[in-house]
């Protein structure tokens, strides 16, 4: 019997699911990262101790740019696995990019947005 060179409309299907569900969550955690960035906490009346002040603008500078680095990289991963989802549309979702061959069903489940085997993976180090 020949190879697979790919997977069958049912595989793509529960594949299709996987990335769905993960897209999902992946827009939800971006949304709490984008609100965290825009919507500071405000000082009140009763914060009235400069060094305090200063030490608590800091903070929220910092959280703000940590939070932001955390919003870039869940973008990319949104985007990562809208590509996924064209790929599963097109029939070449789970093709390796680099070898040509199927990519394991338990990497794409780990992985959805993979286009890499896990050999092709190992050979780019």
């Amino acid at each position: 019997m020949a190879e697979k060179t790919r997977y069958s409309d049912e595989e793509l299907a529960e594949f299709k699911e996987i990335i769905l569900q993960k897209l999902e969550k992946a827009q939800q955690d971006y949304e709490i990262l984008k609100n965290t960035i825009t919507h500071g906490e405000s000082n009140d009346t009763e914060d009235t101790s400069p060094t305090f002040k200063v030490l608590e603008e800091g903070a929220a500078t910092l959280s703000k740019e940590e939070a932001g680095r955390l919003a870039q990289r869940q973008l990319k991963f949104i985007q990562h696995l809208k590509a996924a989802l064209v790929r599963v549309e097109n029939k070449t979702y789970g093709i390796c990019r680099e070898t040509g061959k199927l990519i394991s069903k338990e990497r794409l489940r780990a992985v959805p947005h993979a286009t890499l085997s896990i050999e092709a993976k190992q050979n780019q180090r």
